[in-house]
């Protein structure tokens, strides 16, 4: 067995972690208002006292324009000491912070956005649902610009480290995506021109970078959709990435509006999902979910694997040799852990677990064997856009009341995990 790294120092380009486990940019839903609060702040406190190298505040809009949600953050001046507070605060916990910046193109509403949605093309969003146009050049360039902005921000905010949003078929990847982008001129066509606006992005990104802040960029590895990126021009992209001398690569991989449980493994809480819905806010999914046999359709499950993605990733592993390469999906535990340092990869990033544990890394150095007890379920993903990210039974120990049809949906996605799981040992 290789050295064990685990709680080694890391050196992310400028920025010195002090252990190779990153909290992944999962949507916490604990903005109000698009602004932080108390509840995001102590999340992540919590997470940094738990023990991680660095944790990254999920998906902050360089614009109004790339807002899902109310309960996102989009880049403005006026929440700087806000967020100045919760960065100190993690700083005081011996972690490093990171925040991701994108843009969700046509992943929104007016209603959210204040704007017609946008997008690399003009088309409609069935998922949203919501008809989005096509950018103009010149908005583009605006747009490059606003990324390279939110890095000054983001250091003005007391931020160690951006991760940049290029996957899962948010604004750069519907410009990367020959599925979502038909244009004809110089950003759209042949693959140079799909990843002309990420390439456009990263240039100004670095730029704005300089010495002291770290990037990573989280990828996908593969669209998993029809007519999207495959792999051999997911290993390209990434290329493309590495070309910028960023400090790091995410490999992710799905597609938010196609394959969802793709990105977060296992299956989708189909009915924690419409129960938890504003009516309001997404009143034909809600509707859709609840009728028999169309969700399993528009959202399709899967069995739950440990380090779901790590046959994918090894893959990068021997194309990708000048940029460290970050592993996410599907850790679980301890063992977990180490198998991704024994694979060779410096960095990895977690989310369930710290949902259900925020002490999970801590927990891991006093057992290198421990088993988080997460059973992916994936009920935090069923709330989690509508209200806020918690695990079921956090939510339990709090005092709020699960529905006694959430609890049994809970119970049975459990077991078929834990079953799923079993059977891939057995397999081996």
């Amino acid at each position: 067995m290789k050295e064990n790294k685990l709680f080694s120092p890391y050196q992310l380009g400028p920025v010195t972690l002090r252990n190779r486990i990153v909290r992944s940019a999962a949507f916490e839903n604990m903005a109000r208002g698009n602004a932080p609060t108390q509840e995001l702040q102590d999340y992540h406190v919590s997470v940094a006292r738990g023990g991680v190298g660095m944790t990254t505040v999920a998906y902050c809009a360089v614009d109004l324009s790339g807002v899902s949600f109310d309960g996102q953050l989009y880049v403005r001046p006026e929440i700087i000491p806000a967020m100045k507070r919760m960065t100190d605060a993690i700083h005081a916990e011996g972690a490093k912070a990171s925040i991701q910046l994108g843009h969700c193109g046509n992943m929104t509403h007016f209603y959210t956005c204040h704007c017609m949605p946008v997008s690399a093309d003009t088309w409609f969003n069935l998922y949203s649902p919501t008809i989005h146009r096509r950018l103009k050049v010149a908005e583009i360039k605006g747009l490059v610009k606003k990324f390279g902005e939110a890095v000054d921000w983001a250091r003005a905010c007391g931020f160690d480290c951006v991760e940049i949003h290029a996957g899962h078929a948010y604004l750069i990847s519907q410009f990367i995506s020959p599925r979502t982008n038909h244009r004809r001129d110089e950003y759209g066509g042949c693959f140079e021109n799909r990843v002309r606006f990420m390439n456009e992005v990263l240039d100004e990104v670095m730029a704005h970078a300089g010495k002291d802040m770290a990037v990573v960029v989280k990828t996908n590895m593969w669209d998993d959709c029809w007519h999207g990126s495959d792999i051999e021009e997911g290993i390209r992209i990434a290329k493309e990435i590495a070309k910028h001398k960023v400090h790091g690569i995410v490999l992710s991989g799905g597609t938010v509006s196609r394959s969802p449980m793709t990105i977060l493994g296992g299956a989708m809480p189909y009915k924690t999902l419409a129960h938890y819905m504003s009516m309001k806010s997404f009143w034909w999914l809600k509707a859709a979910l609840n009728f028999p046999g169309v969700a399993p359709i528009m959202m399709p499950t899967q069995p739950f694997k440990e380090l779901y993605f790590m046959d994918k990733a090894k893959r990068f592993q021997q194309e990708i040799k000048d940029v460290p390469l970050i592993y996410v999906g599907g850790v679980q535990s301890g063992d977990n852990c180490q198998q991704i340092m024994d694979e060779g990869f410096e960095l990895f990033q977690i989310a369930h677990v710290l949902i259900k544990d925020p002490d999970f890394v801590k927990h891991v150095q006093e057992d290198p064997h421990y088993h988080a007890g997460c059973g992916r379920s994936n009920y935090c993903v069923g709330r989690m856009y509508t209200l806020n990210m918690k695990c079921h039974e956090c939510v339990e120990r709090e005092g709020e009341p699960i529905p006694n049809r959430l609890k049994k949906e809970i119970a049975t996605l459990e077991a078929k995990a834990r079953q799923s799981v079993e059977q891939q040992r057995e397999g081996k």
